[in-house]
């Protein structure tokens, strides 16, 4: 499905980071690599907990001498607290923006957003469009589509957002797809839970999966335990209604998922019958079908 033309993303917010030490410190901190961020003016990024999960994630952009980090609204209060606690000598500035400024969603191939103080292409993946900072009032076109059409084009991409399909702290960033979608830099030196996400993408172990599902009829919440012949498989994350279907995303565990369909045995959530799939940018596949717990 396409992306809406212009979308003011109202479950958005912005921290702005700078100073000296401003480079150095996100650098030290997060899992994106902050060179290539000032190389290409933007990046996926997380901050995760010593022990790995994921405890926010974000977008960063890179705007003239300072970072915008384009977090969700309702994280964007405990993230400012818990960059704080990190800064300790840092010459690093923090401060949240005003609603005033707001993120939009563009488009593919749609026009610019007037006034923007900077667009970029969406750094997870280009098919989601590009992203401008502007002016919250900034006059739209009447081709403007609501924040649910953004979220539906996001989850038929099969890419995952946090808090709107997994809780923070809970999963890693290979269960969320990060290492996928330009969201984990391995080459870059250590940062927070580095370590963890590291064995885990040397030895090629990670079981769960992000994947992209569809039903005919009415999912759960975000939360609801996806099955196989009765067993949990997984739990499901957003969902969203296209074209008389139900497309959503299930955290889903690859082995497990591939013994059902080895054995022709459903995937279930509540009463609906749920197809999985891989999304196309998938680097990964279904591992082989195993009975192993």
């Amino acid at each position: 499905m396409s992306s809406p033309a212009f979308t003011l993303l109202t479950d958005r917010a912005l921290i702005r980071l700078s100073g000296s030490d401003t480079h150095h410190f996100l650098q030290n901190l997060v899992t994106a690599d902050m060179e290539a961020v000032d190389r290409t003016g933007a990046g996926s990024a997380a901050l995760l907990t010593p022990q790995g999960k994921i405890q926010f994630d974000f977008l960063i952009y890179k705007a003239a001498d300072a970072y915008l980090l384009d977090v969700p609204a309702a994280a964007a209060a405990d993230l400012l607290k818990r960059l704080t606690f990190y800064r300790l000598r840092a010459k690093v500035e923090l401060e949240p923006l005003s609603a005033e400024t707001g993120v939009f969603a563009l488009g593919e191939g749609g026009s610019e957003m007037p006034d923007a103080l900077l667009t970029v292409t969406d750094p997870r993946l280009p098919a989601l469009g590009r992203r401008s900072v502007a002016a919250a009032s900034a006059d739209l076109p009447a081709a403007q589509e609501g924040l649910a059409a953004y979220d539906a084009h996001r989850i038929s991409l099969g890419v995952p957002e946090g808090l709107k399909d997994y809780a923070y702290s809970d999963i890693f960033p290979h269960d969320a797809d990060l290492d996928q979608l330009n969201g984990v830099s391995f080459r870059k030196g250590c940062f927070v839970g580095q370590e963890v996400v590291s064995r885990v993408q040397h030895r090629g172990t990670a079981r769960k999966r992000f994947l992209p599902v569809e039903s005919d009829g009415a999912l759960p919440p975000m939360g609801a335990s996806v099955t196989a012949g009765g067993k949990s498989v997984g739990t499901l994350g957003s969902s969203a209604k296209v074209e008389g279907k139900t497309i959503a995303l299930a955290l889903l565990r690859l082995d497990k998922v591939a013994q059902a369909k080895e054995n022709d045995i459903p995937l279930q959530c509540g009463d609906a019958v749920l197809q999985a799939s891989l999304p196309d940018w998938a680097t990964f596949d279904w591992p082989e079908p195993t009975t192993a717990d």
